[in-house]
């Protein structure tokens, strides 16, 4: 198909404050972050043509988060700016027992998108749309656009990539659970990672949970293990993709890092497997820094990273 982007995201994106590692323990450092930017900055820092689609506050934090993606190159065509709601904000404490998200998002700009206030030009313009459970659990509404969204770029030809990122502090399982299947049911490339999967699925052992994304649906599913890589099916092959072995001090935008490389090297000419080997490299670099975005990688740091490894 002739589009004019490889992938669009759609979702909110928010303004993140990372707990300092100093002698001060009021310091924070400010990024960005929101899975669905996250994964659209990657996708575009990996050679992609991406853009994003949301609405941000007529704010200092809006106008930063614009900033942002002009700077990664990643399209604000298809972003709203609300007059009268906030841009999100979340915090990111660390402790012994890891990471800690605390977020500032009811009622956000973002949780104000509606099917009305999509941006048809932009959705009809995209080879891959990127979405996530987030995306739909931040309000009705905002879910009714992520169903519209998807019911505009399919119609014209595009992939659904769907990662079921799973918040409980969101939304209830039970609804959780009936809003992913169905979205499931309409994706063409499923993103879970395994403790989702494990809630959602009521089990453990990673090949039920492929065998039961694709019997909702999606032709190509990739389960996200951490530490232990991923595995990926297309539904006639299986296979485990290693991780790669790296020093990480943060996992923070690992997953979201993940989804963006595999869209970008899917677009590519990629099949799911070499996708997914470029992506567990892409996601393990991700966590070598602090931040969800800050320490995305480049193509280049991907590419030399998987000759190391050969």
């Amino acid at each position: 198909m002739n589009a004019r982007f490889d992938v669009v995201a759609l979702g909110e994106a928010m303004i993140e404050f990372n707990e300092a590692r100093s002698p001060d323990p009021h310091a924070w450092l400010q990024g960005f972050g929101g899975d669905t930017s996250n994964a659209a900055i990657a996708a575009a820092r990996l050679g992609a043509r991406s853009a994003y689609v949301t609405r941000v506050g007529d704010d200092a934090f809006g106008r930063r988060l614009l900033a942002l993606w002009m700077d990664e190159r990643v399209s604000t065509e298809g972003v709203a700016i609300d007059e009268s709601a906030p841009t999100g904000v979340y915090f990111v404490s660390h402790g012994a027992n890891g990471h800690e998200f605390s977020y500032l998002r009811t009622g956000s700009a973002a949780s104000r998108m509606h099917p009305a206030s999509l941006p048809l030009g932009v959705l009809r313009g995209t080879r891959v749309l990127h979405l996530s459970a987030i995306s739909q659990a931040i309000s009705a509404s905002a879910c009714d656009a992520c169903f519209a969204a998807i019911d505009e770029v399919r119609s014209g030809g595009a992939r659904i990539a769907y990662d079921t990122n799973l918040r409980l502090k969101l939304w209830p399982l039970a609804r959780a659970k009936a809003i992913i299947f169905e979205t499931l049911r309409r994706a063409d490339w499923a993103l879970p990672g395994l403790d989702d999967a494990r809630h959602l699925f009521g089990d453990d052992d990673p090949q039920r949970i492929v065998d039961a994304c694709h019997a909702l649906g999606p032709s190509i599913v990739v389960l996200k293990l951490g530490r232990d890589g991923c595995l990926v099916s297309d539904g006639a092959r299986r296979a485990r993709v290693a991780a790669l072995p790296v020093a990480s001090v943060d996992a923070t935008g690992a997953g979201d890092c993940f989804d963006g490389a595999f869209a970008a090297r899917m677009t590519a000419g990629d099949d799911a497997f070499a996708a997914a080997r470029y992506a567990n490299a892409a996601a393990a670099l991700a966590t070598t820094g602090y931040g969800a975005v800050a320490p995305l990688p480049r193509h280049a740091d991907v590419e030399r990273a998987l000759a190391a490894q050969a």
